[in-house]
């Protein structure tokens, strides 16, 4: 049976992402600047445009790179930089026709340790270790793909009773969890930054004093 999945929070872009393993790729890696839910929807967006029910790594790979930076870019939109997303997808599908016979599971479905499939899963284009990490925890926590050391290598994203991603989103309520703990995470980033620059701008203001 598919997993439940709620990152779209509409009922029929998260049974796509339930159902495809593909389209669960494709919304992690359109999962940057942009609201969860829009990344997350994009998938469905991308496949109904093609008048597919779900989405093909073959298909996409050849499609002509104008034509299909032209349908992300249809309005709505499916990312805010849909060019350069479209770019990134492709690339994306491209890598596991030439890796995996264009089949996304595969990835996950022959990993024997969290550690193989973290590195796996950082090797796709456009996934750096942290967007691996959520994507692992995402595996393991509502796909249940779990092989030996998952949380270990998802690490902090991989904890238990943790809203820290998308790994951890099961409904509206868990998704305002995320969300703060998001914004907590920028505040905190913003003081230590400001707090750097003061630290900085004192102690240029001590050597001026002694070397006077």
């Amino acid at each position: 049976m598919s997993p439940e999945i709620h990152l779209a929070q509409r009922p029929e872009a998260d049974a796509l992402l339930g159902r495809s393993p593909l389209a669960a790729l494709v919304g992690m890696l359109l999962d940057q600047q942009v609201p969860m839910e829009w990344a997350f929807s994009g998938p469905y967006t991308i496949a109904e445009r093609m008048g597919r029910d779900d989405l093909d790594a073959h298909e996409i790979a050849a499609r002509d790179p104008e034509a299909f930076a032209a349908l992300l870019s249809e309005k709505p939109a499916v990312h805010r930089y849909p060019g350069s997303m479209a770019q990134r997808i492709q690339q994306l599908c491209r890598y596991l026709v030439e890796e995996y016979d264009g089949d996304a599971e595969a990835v996950w479905r022959t990993a024997g340790s969290g550690k193989e499939l973290l590195a796996r899963l950082q090797a796709l284009p456009g996934f750096g270790k942290q967007k691996a990490q959520i994507f692992l925890a995402l595996l393991g926590k509502q796909y249940s793909v779990r092989p030996t050391g998952w949380r270990e290598a998802a690490g902090p994203y991989g904890e238990q009773g943790a809203y820290r991603s998308a790994a951890d989103i099961t409904g509206p309520a868990s998704l305002a969890k995320v969300r703060a703990h998001k914004q907590e995470m920028k505040a905190a980033a913003k003081a230590a930054k400001a707090a750097k620059g003061t630290l900085g701008g004192k102690a240029a203001n001590a050597s001026k004093t002694s070397g006077n």
